[in-house]
Formats: C-alpha cells, structure tokens, sequence
C-alpha cells in the first residue's frame, strides 16, 4: 500500500509541475480537462457498446452530403443555443456569471471557479467545445434513431436559416435607413 501511496504522489507532483510549467501561472484547469477528455471517450466507448449489443449497424458510406450539411447546421444552432442564449442561462449560471449581451439574442458570460467547475464552465458557454457533443449526440441519434434525428436536424438546421434571414432583414433595414 505505502508503495501505492508513493507512485500516486510521484505521479501527481509530476502532473502539478507539468501543469504549471504549461500554464505560466494562468489558471488553466488541465486536470478538468482530462476529466472532460476521459468522459467524452467514456461516452463514445458506451455508444460503440450499446451499438454493438443492439445489433444496429453502422452506415458503411457513412451519411450522406444532405445528411452532413443537415448536421452542421443543427451542430451550429444547438451549440449556439446552449452556450450563448438568454433562455438557457439558467443551466449556465452555476458555472458562469453574466458579463452583457453580445449581439441579438445572446450572451456573454464570464467563467467562474476553478477546476471542474471552470472547464464545465468553458465547456459550456464556448459553441466550438460544445459542438463536439452536439455532433457526436446528433451521429449517434442517427444510429439509433435516425428518422427522429432527421427531423431534430431539420428543425434546428431551419431555426439556424431563419437567424441568417434575421440577421440579412436587420443589415439590409439598417443599410436603407
């Protein structure tokens, strides 16, 4: 046991100094991160496993160039949505704090804590990081699902249209004002 105990300090003094020296003394969560690497590929492995034992099968070509650009945009939206709407702040707010608006219909929000509670922090107010689950939940619905993922795709993928038309009406009365 005290050789157990010996390795483990070994092993976390060398991650701390690792870290540190990584970071140049700016709060960079690593550890947290790990954790986030570590559950993400828990959550493909169990995806890879219940696909497996369901017996589905995974489309060898893959999904089609309508299916990909359906998936982009849906990515797109609901990663904009959890990250940066007002009406999803609330989930946010353990690990943020509101910092103003930025643009039409979203947030800014600063990243609160330390450790795992600023990389879910980050994780959740940054659409680029969420999109990676956004996508990997939306490629596994269409394992599972797909006519349910389908339609989820197309209505996000619209709501995605619908903001760039929002946004060409706002440039264009702004442009002949």
């Amino acid at each position: 046991m005290t050789d157990q105990m010996t390795m483990s300090r070994k092993v976390a003094g060398s991650v701390r100094r690792i870290g540190s020296g990584y970071s140049a003394g700016a709060d960079r969560p690593l550890g947290g991160y790990v954790t986030t690497m570590g559950a993400y590929s828990a959550v493909l492995g169990a995806l890879a496993g219940a696909v497996r034992i369901s017996g589905r099968e995974i489309p060898s070509d893959g999904l089609s160039p309508y299916e990909v650009l359906l998936a982009a945009a849906a990515t797109h939206k609901i990663s904009r949505l959890i990250t940066k709407d007002p009406v999803t702040s609330p989930l946010r707010a353990p690990f943020t704090s509101y910092d103003g608006t930025a643009g039409p219909a979203e947030l800014t929000e600063e990243v609160r804590g330390h450790g795992a509670r600023k990389t879910v922090g980050e994780l959740v107010t940054c659409p680029f990081c969420a999109s990676v689950w956004v996508g990997t939940g939306l490629t596994a619905g269409m394992i599972f699902m797909p006519k349910v993922t389908r339609l989820v795709m197309s209505a996000f993928s619209a709501l995605a249209g619908a903001d760039m038309l929002q946004f060409a009406h706002a440039w264009l009365v702004k442009e002949t004002s």
